[in-house]
């Protein structure tokens, strides 16, 4: 079976701890699939909000969710707080990735390394946007 790989970058601009909810475990007892793209979402709108941006307003233009893949490494359980860290990566004229690395808060062990790949979209003209140059400055 092949198995996809992600670039991860030694530096991420953002972290934020975010708790293991009841409703994030699955019939295994420990954080489903599913949990984690939410979390992978929350940290998001989290890193954003950094910025004063949300993904309908990234200086003047809005975020659309083209892909996204991740990389299980361990399990996860009620009650544990996971460290996400997220940076933007690879930019493109109307994109780019955010790249995310979830480790267990207290014991450092990495639970899962993934990546969004992030169009840019204004909604009114229905219509692919520009990267906007104030968002990529912070970061190149």
């Amino acid at each position: 079976m092949a198995r996809i790989q992600l670039n991860t970058p030694d530096h991420f601009v953002f972290s934020t701890n975010i708790p293991i909810r009841i409703t994030d475990l699955n019939y295994g007892a420990h954080v489903g699939n599913d949990a984690i793209l939410s979390i992978m979402h929350e940290a998001r709108m989290q890193f954003l909000k950094k910025y004063n941006c949300t993904e309908l307003n990234l200086f003047g233009v809005s975020l659309i969710q083209a892909d996204t893949a991740i990389i299980y490494k361990s399990e996860s359980f009620y009650g544990d707080v996971l460290r996400c860290d997220v940076t933007p990566a690879d930019f493109t004229r109307a994109g780019f990735d955010l790249v995310y690395r979830m480790s267990h808060a207290e014991k450092g062990n990495i639970v899962a390394l993934a990546k969004t790949g992030m169009v840019c979209f204004n909604y009114e003209h229905r219509k692919v946007s520009a990267v906007p140059q104030d968002f990529f400055k912070l970061f190149n």
